[in-house]
């Protein structure tokens, strides 16, 4: 958009020449793109970012340079003549759809006489790339560049004999011829001025022709309404009919200046068009709005400046923009003009203050704030710890945290189970990703799928991420997990043997883990999880606290997820690892003394884990005992129906001698005896 210098100096007083007009005007955000010279003018070329669609407007352009320069505005004085009759008898509207429409204004003005504009207002609309057509056309034009809101004139004669305006979405189907003589078909979304019954324009973005202005008008209304932007940017988009009126509904237009645009058209029609102006104005404003208010805190500008402005400074930043204002609790209360839609928060207004003081006039200073000293923190160091200990046996992969709700069908998790209760997205991008995932499983038994499709037969997967559970209205809880896979064998060594991974393998990994950790007194309680085999699953505990789960997983789960060789998986809580880990490696003495094996058969009902023997050993054992091994469990003929037998090998020594025999015999009995009376064990 092209704005003529000299048409700026009919509202503000300045001495810049149109080269520093463009830089000072820039170096306040907003941008000239270049300068026209023409014989005894220039013309600036605007290119505006979206926030700023008041500037295409002359009078908003010339509040700038007010502002810039510290000079008033002059903003035209309006004079006409109205006579006796009312505006009302002569047209009514009725807004259908207020959420569209939220104002509509109209005037009437009778007998003018359609002739070329004077040679003044044809210049004015050259310079912004406007053909002039006649006066009254070229007035709504006119009026639209000088206030930035946009007008239509209708011929009043040719509206329905109902003198009725209605404000309403189009019905599908409905059709309108527009002024370049084009018929288009509407859309129910779009909406329309109607005269109670036809179209005559498209709202915002063209007039109908059936109530052209022509060499023949007499009788013209004036429109002048508030369209909403969003609206309108749809409509001219779908009908590929972007006007100077669509561009400025669209960026946002000023409900309070309807007023003073509508009478500026109707006194200068009056005064170029020798009309007669109706009294009164139609105006229908079903819901009118306070203008907004916007705390301003002096602290707050200097702090996000790096500058050190007094409030003095910024009240009068605050003045030359022509706000108005009043102190409150030490801060500002800035009441924002209407035409300025850009600005609804305080760190608007603190961008004013910066441009009205100058960009360059802002030091360039480093940037300040609360660092960490030290790198990492200990939960950091832990992680990164945890990572690095899986990598000896595992590979690591990342998944995506978004997953479809498919997958807890395909775990086999009933409907009451709580790790249905997910977080959804609110705008995912498919339904494969349209909720947080709860657990870690089906994302890595998903990896195993598409390896073992890829002929990637050995696998030994873990991750660690976080799950994601509902909290009422608020966000939602995080929890860092740390989740692992094996499927199919331990790659072949030197001496051509193969392993299985499977459950005892990955729990040899999982206590390989713990021990590195320091966690000890572990519990391996039976777990009962659809998604993990019956009877091969276990809760892993340690001093009463749950771990997580691990276990093979269920064959009808493989089966959901196409995974043929048997898998084990574990998934432990990151947070309850951290809080029982030792930070602090403990050395200890190798000692010198020999140790003393002892294997001890014992009869067990079939019921008794074999967890629960070694409990009562480790406790009877004393200090002495330094280690138990479940070795065979055995239920046949030579054992009690109901019953089976338990071989433990333990392990007895001293760091500070070498053991007797009968030290060793005590303990032993005084283990049988626990046993005796904790699980009813008798020796085989």
């Amino acid at each position: 958009m092209g704005v003529s210098i000299n048409w700026l100096k009919d509202y503000v007083n300045f001495t810049w020449t149109s080269q520093e007009v463009a830089h000072r005007l820039t170096m306040a955000g907003i941008a000239i793109d270049g300068v026209e010279k023409r014989a005894d003018d220039s013309i600036l070329e605007l290119d505006l970012t979206p926030n700023r669609g008041d500037c295409l407007g002359v009078i908003n352009l010339a509040r700038e340079i007010a502002a810039l320069n510290g000079t008033d505005i002059s903003i035209p004085k309006i004079e006409m003549q109205e006579n006796q009759e009312d505006v009302h008898d002569y047209i009514s509207v009725e807004i259908a759809d207020p959420d569209l429409c939220p104002r509509y204004t109209a005037r009437m003005v009778k007998n003018i006489k359609i002739k070329p504009s004077p040679e003044w207002l044809q210049n004015k609309l050259l310079s912004c790339g406007i053909n002039p057509i006649n006066n009254i056309v070229d007035v709504t034009n006119f009026v639209m560049m000088e206030s930035n809101q946009p007008l239509h004139a209708f011929d009043y004669d040719l509206l329905g004999e109902a003198k009725k305006i209605v404000v309403r979405r189009a019905m599908a189907g409905e059709k309108i011829t527009t002024l370049d003589d084009v018929e288009r078909e509407l859309e129910a979304d779009m909406l329309l001025i109607t005269d109670n019954g036809r179209p005559v324009a498209i709202a915002g973005t063209m007039g109908g022709q059936n109530t052209e202005i022509t060499d023949h008008t007499v009788n013209v209304l004036l429109e002048s309404a508030c369209f909403k932007g969003t609206s309108i940017r749809k409509t001219s988009k779908k009908l590929a009919l972007r006007s100077d009126s669509s561009i400025r509904f669209e960026k946002g237009s000023d409900i309070n200046g309807l007023i003073y645009a509508v009478n500026r058209a109707a006194a200068l029609m009056q005064e170029l068009g020798e009309g007669e102006v109706v009294a009164g104005i139609c105006d229908c404003y079903p819901d009118p709005q306070p203008l907004p208010q916007v705390v301003l805190r002096p602290e707050r500008v200097n702090y996000l400046l790096g500058i050190s402005l007094s409030p003095a400074q910024i009240t009068d930043y605050i003045e030359k923009l022509k706000f108005k204002w009043h102190e409150e609790e030490g801060n500002l209360l800035v009441t924002i003009p209407s035409y300025r839609p850009d600005i609804e928060m305080e760190v608007d207004l603190i961008e004013e203050v910066a441009r009205l003081h100058g960009y360059e006039q802002i030091p360039a200073t480093l940037p300040c704030g609360d660092t960490t000293q030290g790198g990492l923190t200990a939960y950091q160091k832990f992680k990164d710890r945890l990572k690095q200990l899986m990598t000896g046996t595992c590979y690591e992969i990342i998944n995506y945290s978004f997953i479809t709700p498919r997958y807890f069908d395909m775990l086999l998790l009933p409907s009451e189970s709580n790790l249905r209760n997910i977080v959804r997205v609110a705008n995912p991008l498919s339904e494969e990703q349209s909720v947080m995932r709860t657990l870690l499983l089906p994302g890595i038994l998903d990896t195993v799928s598409r390896n073992l499709a890829r002929k990637n037969s050995n696998l030994a997967f873990f991750e660690m991420g976080s799950v994601f559970y509902p909290q009422g209205e608020g966000l939602p809880v995080e929890t860092l997990k740390l989740g692992a896979v094996v499927a199919g064998k331990l790659e072949m060594n030197w001496l051509k043997q193969e392993i299985d991974m499977d459950f005892y393998y990955l729990k040899g990994v999982l206590e390989n883990l713990l021990c590195s950790l320091g966690i000890d007194h572990l519990m391996w309680v039976e777990a009962n999880d659809q998604c993990y085999h019956p009877g091969r699953s276990a809760i892993v505990k340690s001093n009463d606290k749950i771990l997580g789960i691990i276990g093979e997983i269920h064959p009808l789960v493989r089966q959901n997820f196409d995974i043929k060789p048997r898998a084990c998986a574990f998934e432990l809580d990151v947070d309850t690892l951290y809080e029982l880990s030792h930070q602090r490696v403990m050395m200890e003495q190798i000692t010198r003394y020999p140790a003393v094996e002892r294997d001890l058969a014992i009869v067990v009902d079939e019921q008794v884990k074999a967890f629960d023997a070694i409990e009562v050993i480790r406790e009877r054992g004393g200090e002495l005992l330094q280690n138990t091994v479940v070795f065979d469990i055995y239920s046949g003929e030579q054992v009690p129906k109901g019953c089976k037998s338990m071989a433990i090998k333990m392990t007895f020594q001293s760091s500070e001698r070498t053991l007797t025999e009968s030290e060793v015999n005590t303990r032993i009995d005084e283990i049988m005896m626990g046993l005796k009376a904790k699980i009813q064990a008798s020796l085989r």
